[in-house]
């Protein structure tokens, strides 16, 4: 269920574009292979309309802004490009060797370095296509997002826990950069997985923009989590394998402090990843029904977080229902009032940006539902990766009335 609400929802967020962006603005020529792997700066927000109203009569105008970071550290952010040897892409082996993209956060010095655009010309423009056949809004919508980490930003000093973090399927890596860099601001190494062929568009160094081949074909949703457990796995042995991890900063990675979190399929991961690697030490389900249920045996006393968005007449996954009676170590279900699917992901605060109406049942705002995901994910590993202790977590506060604890 959770699963059809992200490809419906997702695609109602660019498909239900005020007519005053759809009709005054010609679809952009395609941009040559270098203008996909050199995307613009992040210019310097600009007023946005009001959540639900129409958007501006110059969509080139709009101006978005993902939430600042709470944590003390300035977020710096690298993006790697990494290939497995050893293993074929398991969608499109005439490709040869599977290769992934991943956008590293980590703290970093303020002041260092310079703007991180949001993603690429290539990757915008492929989301907006598949979203809104034509391409009548402007990539500079999406690529111009304002971030709030810098590329070229020197690092802080010391070791830090590593979280690996995987998207909904169809959408790119990009969807939940706001999660992503708060938690670096936080104190976290942060690996974000684009997994190829499965959203609407992935941009690698040559200037490619490589297309959603799943999308819209029958599959078989436990394969598609396994395989993305397998991406995870794979990202990790790169970035802490030794003598020469592929990441110029690795040094940073406290290698047994890892975790991983995931929005819907990338929630649905967690489950498979935390079974079969023993590195992952604690796992976040965002809204993703699991496909690979957690066995009667448990996930070997793993901490583990779930939250979700309320389903009609107060019904309750069922894979949810089945999975939660046997994970055997400490566990939260939370349930987040107001919310729908792509609450916990940064698609409420681009359709505020662009005067979207929120999907029907959705009535929190965008900038608390980008709160309440940033609180309660940090608070899960500052206590299950840093061992501090987190009252946020104890049960219902009066402060946050929309969460609901599962008993």
């Amino acid at each position: 269920m959770r699963r059809l609400r992200a490809t419906v929802g997702a695609a109602a967020l660019l498909l239900a574009l005020p007519l005053s962006v759809a009709a005054t603005v010609p679809a952009l020529a395609a941009p040559s292979p270098a203008a996909s792997a050199a995307p613009a700066p992040a210019p310097v927000p600009a007023p946005v309309p009001a959540p639900g109203t129409a958007a501006t009569a110059d969509p080139a105008a709009v101006r978005i802004e993902l939430p600042r970071p709470t944590g003390k550290y300035a977020v710096g952010r690298e993006i790697l490009h990494l290939v497995d040897q050893d293993r074929p892409d398991p969608w499109v082996p005439s490709a040869g060797p599977r290769q992934l993209m991943v956008s590293m956060y980590y703290p970093a010095h303020a002041g260092t370095g310079g703007p991180a655009p949001y993603m690429t010309a290539g990757a915008a423009r492929a989301m907006l296509d598949y979203r809104l056949p034509g391409n009548t809004v402007p990539t500079e919508v999406l690529t111009g997002v304002r971030t709030w980490s810098a590329t070229g930003a020197r690092p802080q000093g010391g070791h830090y826990p590593l979280v690996v973090l995987s998207p909904g399927f169809v959408d790119a890596r990009t969807a939940i950069t706001g999660l992503a860099e708060d938690l670096a601001s936080r104190g976290y190494v942060v690996a974000l997985v684009d997994h190829t062929y499965e959203n609407t568009g992935t941009t690698f160094p040559d200037g490619r923009t490589l297309p959603c081949v799943m999308c819209g074909v029958p599959k078989d949703w436990s394969q598609v989590d396994e395989s993305r457990a397998k991406d995870v796995s794979f990202v990790i042995d790169r970035l802490t394998g030794r003598p020469h991890p592929a990441w110029r900063y690795a040094r940073m990675i406290d290698r047994d402090r890892i975790g991983m979190a995931g929005h819907s399929a990338g929630g649905a991961a967690t489950v498979p990843a935390l079974l079969t690697d023993d590195r992952i030490r604690a796992g976040v389900n965002l809204d993703g029904t699991m496909d690979v249920l957690v066995p009667a045996t448990g996930i070997g006393g793993k901490p583990f977080l779930m939250i979700d968005h309320p389903l009609d007449g107060g019904a309750e996954d069922e894979s949810w229902v089945k999975s939660w009676l046997h994970l055997d170590g400490w566990k939260r279900w939370l349930t987040v009032a107001g919310t729908d699917h792509h609450s916990f992901t940064d698609f409420p605060v681009l359709t505020d940006g662009l005067g979207v109406p929120r999907p029907p049942g959705s009535t929190i705002a965008s900038a608390r539902a980008a709160d309440l995901t940033r609180r309660y994910v940090g608070a899960f590993f500052d206590l299950q990766l840093k061992g501090i202790r987190q009252p946020l977590l104890d049960g219902p506060n009066a402060a946050d009335p929309e969460v609901a604890f599962h008993p």
